[in-house]
């Protein structure tokens, strides 16, 4: 172990700008439930037709998540993150020049969610997995998943400090600033491909074509299981984002005190990921995120069964930011358990492409909700009672499904 964690000096570039690229990406589209209100006043929108937009990102991001994983297999990291990293700039600018719901859209939602694809969990996890140690892995995903909310820590005071100064589009405009960095961060990670991909013992679809790889994993029922349980897990999270800043504000509360939340979610995410990266390596991956799901759907009950308070609303974002990407290397590691390096980015993908459809069901099913019967009680309802039956389902496959192959 300490061998393996002293050979990592020359993977630091390439772990530094991953982490970096993976916190912005991350970040900023998490504080994205921030701009809810200001820009539905200003272009006369309803709530349903600006969750629309980041519905739109979150399917286009689910979709094209296992292509631009299979184009990696092709042509290398390199150009798809740095012409993800690109796209996340040209959809923050067309959101800042939007004059309605068609550009908040292409903004916002295409460019954004193609741009996730290219930048965000799946690619940063893949490529942070190639350069490291097998035994190490999975404590330096969760490390790399934990910087994946850290950009909220600057996405979300500046926009909403800049939005209250200035207004909505001044507000963009400065995370497209912050953005910028990504460029550099991407070129870094992009590193990775000058590293020969190891082929582990039970790595039993490395040499195969992309039709064979799908097939192998959509025959493999832990994976199946993983995958679907993941859509709730994505329904929860972009109702959360999407949606606590428009209840916060409905319910009375100073408009700060979401982007305070939005903070605090990503510091605690940080301690998640690292715990449940440092758990990863010594007990059965998917029996943990069964364990998170159960876990999260309790809290989120706990919280909107009463009014909000503030002190209220920040103990609820400590308890979700810990139960928040801890997921991430649960399902990496799981994915290289079950399908080795060569195509986890696509068959990461695959499982993506379920929670972001949960994602699309969290983020515009809530707003339909709220518009339908003017309030957020049905939503998060069943959020809680989809999770505690995903999560126990979860649980009890990963007991008698174990997901590792025998050592060849």
């Amino acid at each position: 172990m300490i061998a393996d964690v002293r050979g990592l000096r020359p993977a630091l570039p390439i772990l530094i700008g991953t982490a970096v690229m993976l916190s912005l990406s991350m970040g900023i589209r998490q504080s994205f439930g921030l701009f809810l209100q200001p820009i539905t006043k200003d272009l006369a929108l309803s709530v349903s037709d600006f969750t629309i937009a980041v519905s739109i990102q979150n399917l286009t991001w689910g979709f094209l998540q296992p292509i631009a994983g299979a184009l990696v297999v092709r042509h290398g990291f390199r150009p798809i993150l740095v012409g993800g990293a690109l796209l996340y700039l040209a959809g923050l600018a067309a959101l800042a020049a939007a004059q309605g719901m068609i550009g908040v859209v292409i903004g916002a939602g295409v460019l954004i969610g193609i741009a996730l694809a290219c930048t965000a969990s799946a690619m940063a996890q893949a490529a942070a997995s190639r350069a490291v140690p097998a035994a190490i892995r999975s404590m330096v995903l969760g490390i790399i998943t934990g910087a994946g909310s850290l950009g909220a820590l600057a996405a979300a005071p500046i926009g909403q400090s800049v939005t209250t100064a200035f207004g909505w589009r001044f507000g963009v405009l400065a995370i497209l600033a912050l953005a910028l960095v990504m460029l550099p961060a991407a070129w870094f990670a992009g590193r990775v491909d000058r590293i020969t991909v190891p082929r582990a013992a039970g790595d039993e679809i490395a040499d195969v074509n992309v039709t064979a790889a799908i097939r192998s994993a959509l025959g493999r029922g832990p994976f199946v299981v993983m995958a679907i349980a993941y859509f709730v897990c994505g329904m929860q999270l972009l109702f959360i984002t999407t949606h606590l800043p428009s209840y916060l504000a409905i319910c009375g509360m100073d408009p700060m005190l979401s982007a305070e939340a939005l903070s605090v979610i990503a510091v605690f995410n940080v301690f998640g990921s690292l715990f449940f990266g440092f758990a990863g390596g010594h007990w059965s991956k998917t029996a943990l995120l069964g364990t998170i799901y159960v876990t999260r759907s309790l809290v989120l009950g706990w919280y909107f069964v009463a009014p909000p308070t503030p002190g209220g609303t920040l103990v609820f974002a400590a308890a979700m930011g810990f139960l928040w990407l801890g997921v991430g290397p649960l399902v990496a590691g799981a994915v290289v358990e079950m399908f080795g390096l060569r195509w986890q980015a696509m068959i990461q993908g695959l499982a993506f492409m379920s929670h972001q459809l949960g994602s699309f069901v969290g983020a515009f099913g809530g707003g339909y909700l709220f518009d339908a019967f003017g309030s957020y009680d049905l939503a998060w309802r069943l959020g809680v009672a989809m999770g505690l039956t995903a999560g126990a389902v979860q649980i009890a496959v990963a007991l008698v499904w174990p997901t590792r192959y025998a050592p060849a």
